[in-house]
């Protein structure tokens, strides 16, 4: 055996200069006396510096231990070490955690004679800890906070842990019940042998498993995703994700039956509007038929009478398809570049005989900067200023009407302001108005016909066009509407050319293809009336068969028609024929939804017409569309 001489204060002198941990001696008082090389290196500082200076100096401030009198205080009379992780300040700054372990030597009377102590540095060990910590902290958190339910199961199926989320979903707690539990019991042993047969390189296994059995046997839908769990570089087990889908499921249950109830609702409508336009196209055109013959001056008044009474009933009709299609979003801005002078003109002439009626005087004012040209939606403004200058008037007795026109906010806006001497409107009711069916008097006591629909529809309009609308009042004097649109300035030279023909028209071969007996005979004495000549035919296949074998100039064509209908008639019809012999179709239809109109383009027809049908639009159709007619380019 090799042995070597060493004797034991040599010895003892090597592994303090020599050993890889720091050592230190501290007197009773807490002075350092000496310490090793390797305290040096631990704390960067030298001998000299760290010589002299008190147990403590060095520490964190944060903590705990600061000094030697701290030390004295946690170690007990009968203990001779103690151990403390501790963290230090470097010279550079920089912390350090270390293991340090005081030993005391005591006088024969029990009383500190000096202290040695080891100081280990385990930075590095600590900060593996510390992302250990966190790693795990983090996965807590994940688990705990997670909003899906989270269930570890080792490789023989069976439950290890869960989150809260978990326990919530299967309704099992899981300390007591969740641990050591089946999987199989949650989910069948079907999948659970799937998972654990091909889970590792089937990410398809995941998709199979769609329902999840509760404590209760409830069985809950969820949508599923599994992840391994590997410990060095081995399967161990799997997480098993749930996420409980039965409220979406319900709630796209939900969605479906309203789609459906809108779907049902747009039918309705759809029907509604066939059914009441029908017969009023009759009542309507019949009258303007009559209006246009030698009358007595007794009969011309009982027939403007009716014609009036039907006019008010299709406007009552028209409101309540309107607030429908607009609430529902079924309603889209048609924008083009508009003279904004013309539409404040028409607007006013259209309620201008009622007011002249009443002594009212109207007029309106523009502003020098407002341009004379706007991009929007001309009908839509024109619909909103009619219904306020309607109710000026309507609620006007005496006095006078103004319109006056602005640039608002910066000029992005352009504001409009109806102003009235009217009975006004109490103040506790400026917002109420603005609601669907509201009126300002009750039913029983009203003095005022109306639906109560059109400030609502012109605030929907307002802002679909991007603006607002208020009304102020002070309930005795009057009322001034104010309301906005965005202001898109053009000139006349953004209008395009449009090609308009002149007011003379020759004789036209005409096919009306319409099943309803009453609607047939108005637009065929009014087409007859103008001088055109007139054929009817009663289905689709009929105007299909009429269309081959005669050549028509225009084709009225209604959309609902037994055998086959309108469109698929048309379709047919412009497949069939030659370009040069293909007549003009126009769509006539009581919808009056949005889509009837692309419905009828997208088939082939070239115009639309909504019934009933008026004589004014009906010429500006045959202008339109009949043959031979002169025609100029005009700039609008």
């Amino acid at each position: 055996m090799h042995r070597v001489n060493l004797d034991q204060d040599t010895f003892n002198s090597q592994v303090f200069l020599f050993a890889s941990f720091g050592i230190g001696l501290v007197a009773p008082d807490g002075l350092i006396l000496a310490v090793n090389p390797a305290v040096e290196r631990i704390l960067g500082y030298s001998e000299e510096e760290i010589k002299g200076e008190r147990f403590g100096c060095f520490f964190h401030p944060d903590e705990t231990v600061k000094n030697i009198d701290d030390l004295k205080r946690i170690m007990k009379e009968n203990e001779t070490e103690v151990q403390l992780e501790k963290r230090y300040v470097r010279k550079d700054g920089e912390t350090v955690w270390a293991l340090l372990s005081v030993r005391v030597f005591r006088n024969t009377d029990g009383s500190p004679h000096h202290y040695i102590a080891q100081v280990i540095d385990i930075s590095k060990q600590k900060e593996t800890e510390i992302r250990l910590q966190e790693t795990v902290e983090r996965y807590t958190s994940l688990k705990k906070y997670n909003h899906d339910a989270i269930l570890s199961f080792d490789l023989k199926g069976k439950i290890i842990n869960g989150n809260a989320m978990a326990e919530k979903l299967t309704g099992y707690k899981i300390e007591t019940e969740l641990r050591g539990k089946k999987l199989a019991d949650l989910i069948g042993r079907p999948n659970v042998e799937r998972i654990l047969a091909d889970a590792l390189h089937d990410n398809t296994v995941e998709r199979e498993i769609d329902t999840l059995v509760g404590k209760d046997a409830q069985v809950i839908e969820v949508l599923t995703s599994i992840a391994p769990i590997f410990v060095n570089s081995q399967n161990i087990g799997f997480y098993l994700i749930c996420k409980d889908i039965s409220e979406q499921r319900r709630l796209v249950v939900a969605k479906e039956a309203a789609e459906a109830t809108n779907k049902a609702k747009s039918e309705f409508l759809a029907m509604m509007s066939h059914e009441i336009r029908t017969p009023m196209n009759g009542v309507i055109g019949m009258t303007e038929l009559l209006l246009d013959g030698q009358l007595s001056e007794e009969q011309r008044d009982y027939i403007e009478v009716i014609r009036n009474s039907g006019e008010t009933l299709l406007s009552i009709i028209n409101d309540i398809l309107d607030i429908s299609k607009i609430e529902s979003g079924r309603s889209e801005l048609q924008e083009e570049t508009f003279e904004l002078r013309k539409i404040i003109k028409d607007s006013l002439s259209v309620v201008s005989k009622k007011a002249d009626e009443k002594s009212v005087g109207m007029a309106y004012t523009i502003n020098h900067d407002v341009p004379d040209y706007i991009y929007g939606d001309a009908e839509r403004l024109k619909q909103v200023l009619m219904n306020l200058l309607g109710n000026a008037v309507k609620f006007t007795p005496s006095g006078k009407i103004s319109i006056e026109v602005q640039k608002a906010k910066g000029n992005q806006l352009l504001e409009f302001i109806v102003t009235d001497t009217g009975i006004g409107i109490p103040p506790n009711r400026l917002e109420d108005i603005f609601e669907p069916f509201s009126q300002i008097d009750s039913f029983m006591s009203r003095r005022h016909d109306g639906t109560g629909l059109g400030l609502a529809i012109s605030r929907k309009i307002v802002g679909l066009m991007g603006g607002t609308i208020y009304a102020e009042s002070d309930g005795k004097s009057g009322s001034t509407f104010h309301f906005t649109i965005r202001l898109n300035e053009k000139t006349v030279e953004d209008i395009k050319e449009d090609e308009h023909v002149s007011s003379s028209i020759d004789s036209a071969n005409i096919l009306i293809a319409e099943d309803n007996a009453i609607n047939t005979l108005v637009l065929k004495k009014m087409l007859e009336r103008m001088g055109h000549r007139v054929s009817v035919v009663l289905n689709g296949e009929e105007v299909i068969e009429a269309a081959t074998k005669k050549s028509f100039d225009i084709i009225f064509m209604d959309i609902h028609m037994p055998v086959l209908n309108g469109l698929e008639a048309t379709r047919v019809i412009k497949k069939k024929l030659a370009s040069e012999k293909k007549p003009r179709i126009v769509a006539v239809t009581a919808n009056a939804l949005k889509g009837d109109r692309e419905k009828c383009l997208d088939a082939g027809m070239d115009d639309y017409i909504s019934k009933p049908v008026k004589l004014e639009v009906l010429k500006e159709i045959l202008k339109q569309h009949a043959p031979k007619a002169r025609t100029t380019k005009l700039v609008n």
